[in-house]
């Protein structure tokens, strides 16, 4: 079956082929006529000639290529000078781009969402190739410029694997997706770092704006239920993967089994250095990490030699024990959450380099100890430090979505 706006398209651009005239205009010297009437309106509304580009409204492309074709040959000319009060045939054939650079069936395509219109200005829900462009490219990926804080994630997953402490399911036997997730897609370890506030769609299925960022150190801003497809097809032809750790247990554990062992423990230390940025905040800046070692106080030893403290002895206010949990994540999962109040000062080391600390946090020590609390509940990955608020908050609530 023909595709009726195909055809009026395919018409409209057609080498038009000469019928036998009868007596007055032939058919075909008519839709001339109108057609270069449509290039004649174009005009007088935007005072130049319809241009090709790409970036161009899909109509202004069409009147383009008539435009050239219409100069092209003769028999149109010569119909058309008479009426060509603008000037409009007097130019050459448009250069940006030849006329047989858009296909016939492309534009028809482009044209499908006009149904039941008889005038090819009648448009819905048609969009230039730029909107289309930008829409596309809302999830595009983009370099993660935290990246450093996510890396450990995916050392530790990719660890897993070799180890077969981790293991793959196919995604659609599970098509959750929450924050802390990870998955293979397109080749590349994604996980979902954020999740903007959910919404119903029409057909009442659960969307939202993610955050994810991929193992090649790029992220993206994508919706929920585009992830979801993506996984269920991936790029190369292959359903997309879940990625889980074997036997997971919750992150943080509040009962100390016999057979526990302990995993480390989470230290918060204040600097004592005079520098202007640091006495200014001392009371609220904090140093936050993990460590594995049983003597806390060696691990501060050399602290004023050492540009990550900030070349200054520090005082340690209070310690977190860890049983049964992976210090690399946990101690990514803090830096991830009170990101937006880290400080940002450079000093210099001993041989003059400059050095960015990333650990230091302007944030009160009773905010850290809501953060262990839900360490221990498992419910800290759906939380983000907001600083205007000095509170832990859902994430996405300090987003804008």
């Amino acid at each position: 079956m023909n595709d009726p706006d195909l055809d009026e398209l395919a018409s409209e651009l057609s080498e038009f082929s000469a019928p036998e005239k009868k007596g007055g205009r032939s058919p075909r010297e008519e839709r001339v006529i109108a057609g270069f009437e449509e290039i004649q309106r174009f005009f007088a509304q935007y005072g130049r000639a319809p241009q090709h580009g790409e970036d161009r409204d899909i109509f202004e492309r069409v009147y383009a290529v008539r435009l050239d074709r219409l100069r092209a040959l003769p028999d149109c000319r010569s119909l058309l000078v008479p009426l060509d009060h603008q000037g409009l045939l007097a130019g050459g054939v448009i250069a940006s781009e030849p006329s047989d650079a858009i296909d016939v069936y492309k534009l028809a395509a482009e044209l499908a969402g006009v149904t039941g219109a008889d005038d090819i200005n009648v448009l819905r829900h048609v969009r230039t190739s730029a909107e289309k462009r930008a829409a596309e490219e809302i999830a595009a990926h983009t370099p993660c410029r935290d990246f450093e804080d996510f890396k450990p994630l995916f050392q530790e997953v990719e660890t897993g694997l070799k180890e077969e402490r981790w293991q793959t399911k196919p995604f659609g036997k599970d098509a959750s997706i929450e924050v802390g997730d990870f998955f293979i897609l397109a080749g590349q370890i994604a996980y979902v770092a954020e999740m903007g506030d959910t919404y119903k769609t029409p057909n009442a299925e659960t969307n939202g704006r993610l955050r994810v960022i991929y193992s090649n150190g790029t992220e993206s801003d994508l919706l929920l239920r585009s992830l979801q497809r993506a996984l269920y097809k991936d790029s190369d032809g292959k359903a997309g993967r879940r990625l889980v750790k074997v036997d997971d247990g919750p992150l943080f554990s509040n009962e100390i089994d016999d057979d526990d062992q302990q995993s480390g423990t989470i230290y918060v230390v204040r600097s004592k250095s005079e520098l202007p940025a640091v006495a200014a905040h001392r009371e609220v800046l904090h140093k936050i990490g993990v460590t594995g070692r049983s003597n806390i106080a060696a691990r501060f030893s050399g602290a004023k030699y050492d540009p990550t403290f900030l070349l200054a002895d520090v005082e340690i206010v209070a310690t977190y024990d860890l049983y049964n949990i992976d210090r690399v994540r946990l101690e990514s999962l803090i830096h991830r959450v009170f990101s937006p109040a880290r400080m940002d000062v450079e000093i210099k080391d001993r041989f003059g380099n400059p050095v960015v600390p990333r650990e230091w946090f302007l944030v009160p020590l009773f905010i850290v100890d809501e953060a262990v609390k839900r360490i221990a509940d498992g419910s800290i990955t759906q939380y983000v430090y907001d600083p205007k608020a000095v509170q832990l908050v859902k994430m996405g609530a300090t987003r804008e979505t």
